[in-house]
């Protein structure tokens, strides 16, 4: 229940490609310093810069902020323990990612190593047919 109301406080992300660091504070409620240093703490928080210099986050970097916000403010954990959390988390859903993608293609990534030979020949093959085609 309390996970419920959590969510409901989120605060509605407009939809576009790139938010300016003053944006993003607003939305998260937080000062654009302390999103500054969430940068050199975070390493997966790492916004676009313009020519300018401009920070220009993208939709997961906002989506990234809030979360970290969640996890300081709301969960209280220290900076090392949110990083732990999300490092945690961003290493369960690589797993889950290549599951998705075996399934998907009936292959792992396993089954391409398995006999370097027959893959080598294979790229060989289609390297030839390639050839032949630009000829």
């Amino acid at each position: 229940m309390l996970e419920a109301a959590l969510e409901e406080r989120r605060p509605e992300i407009p939809d576009k490609l790139y938010f300016r660091i003053g944006e993003v504070s607003r939305l998260a409620g937080i000062k654009p310093d302390v999103l500054r240093f969430w940068e050199t703490e975070f390493s997966t928080l790492g916004p676009k810069k313009s020519g300018k210099g401009h920070r220009l986050y993208r939709r997961k970097d906002v989506e990234l902020v809030l979360e970290i916000k969640r996890l300081l403010y709301d969960k209280r954990y220290t900076i090392e323990g949110a990083r732990k959390f999300l490092d945690s988390r961003t290493r369960e859903a690589a797993p889950r990612a290549a599951e998705a993608t075996a399934k998907k293609t009936g292959r792992s990534q396993g089954d391409l190593f398995r006999d370097p030979a027959v893959a080598l020949q294979q790229v060989r093959k289609e390297l030839t047919d390639i050839l032949e085609l630009l000829h």
